[in-house]
């Protein structure tokens, strides 16, 4: 799969949070497979008193007009670039089609919905069996909510809604310090050296790793040099508080960090013509261990990029980068706190 949009958060994703709130019929398959994070699996041979079972949402023969349709609240606001509607392991059971509507929630029902509450972002569209069907979305409002509707019954195992989390930042500035690199406050890990074992996107994903799976992890480096990623903050500020967490890494943590920032490039900053700035230098970390900055840090203003960098390879379960978001109407971090470069 190579869609640009696979680049984004998956809003839809149970680990930032969101849930499947509502479903007319789920008789083969519960509505809230859709969001489970694990790949779909085919268990042969094993059947439940309503028939074969199966990984995903799956819904009785209709026998009559109309349509099915499955309601899914997101872990964070935000705006839909695109949409992956699986069928893996629905061969002969998949849709014929579907359609997908979002919602910022006003006025919405789940008893069916009231239609004026939903904005359709893709018509009917035919689907393939076995299969993932990938939709880029364009000019999608912001919305906390999407609706899967399927034509006219059938199995879909996984929905996946990537888009870009649209924080909240009136609320969140009154809150002071909050961690500006979180995936919920618009945070996103923009690229990366490599993520043979664990995806980049973990290090800034809400809670605590639950395994190494759920970190990024670097293949081991046997050439010179070090392994990096660079991470988009939800919103431009100064950075007071640095946590690394190695937890679950064991044998497999990198040796050392360090922290770089930047303004808002010119370009995209994996790119080279960027002045990364050190924030925090080269640190010894410890395996399996969360490890707090603050007093070593040299504070900028505005950054609104940064590049970890970790020495040589390895796996970081989560980077958290707690600051106070910049007030660019009054030419300071929000909240009042002085820079300490100053």
């Amino acid at each position: 799969m190579s869609e640009p949009f696979l680049e984004f958060v998956d809003l839809a994703s149970e680990r930032l949070g969101a849930s499947v709130v509502a479903a007319n019929d789920e008789f083969f398959g519960e509505k809230d497979r859709l969001i489970a994070g694990s790949p779909p699996v085919w268990k042969d041979g094993l059947y439940t008193d309503r028939g074969k079972w199966v990984d995903g949402w799956e819904t009785r023969r209709r026998r009559e007009s109309g349509h099915d349709w499955c309601v899914i609240r997101f872990g964070a606001p935000g705006i839909v670039r695109g949409i992956d509607v699986e069928t893996t392991h629905f061969k002969g059971n998949y849709p014929e089609a579907c359609a997908i509507d979002v919602s910022d929630g006003a006025g919405l029902t789940f008893a069916g919905g009231s239609e004026a509450a939903w904005h359709e972002v893709l018509p009917q569209t035919r689907l393939t069996g076995d299969a993932h069907n990938l939709f880029p979305i364009d000019q999608a409002p912001c919305a906390s909510h999407v609706r899967l509707r399927i034509f006219p019954d059938g199995g879909v195992a996984r929905l996946r809604v990537y888009g870009e989390v649209i924080p909240d930042w009136p609320r969140l500035r009154r809150r002071g310090q909050i961690d500006l690199a979180a995936v919920e406050h618009g945070g996103i890990v923009v690229a990366s050296s490599d993520m043979f074992f664990g995806h980049r996107h973990n290090l800034i994903m809400p809670g605590e790793a639950q395994t190494m799976a759920d970190g990024w992890e670097t293949r081991r480096r046997r050439g010179g040099g070090h392994d990096w990623t660079i991470v988009r903050l939800g919103a431009a500020g100064t950075i007071e508080r640095i946590e690394v967490d190695t937890r679950h890494f064991k044998g497999n943590a990198p040796g050392a960090c360090s922290l770089e920032g930047c303004a808002v490039p010119s370009r995209h900053p994996a790119g080279g013509e960027v002045i990364w700035r050190e924030m925090l230098t080269r640190t010894a970390l410890q395996p399996d261990a969360r490890r707090v900055f603050e007093d070593e840090i040299t504070p900028l203003p505005d950054v609104s990029y940064v590049r970890f960098n970790i020495f040589p390879d390895g796996g970081v379960a989560r980077l958290r980068l707690f600051g106070r978001p910049f007030d660019s109407a009054q030419g300071r971090p929000f909240g009042g706190a002085q820079d300490k470069s100053a």
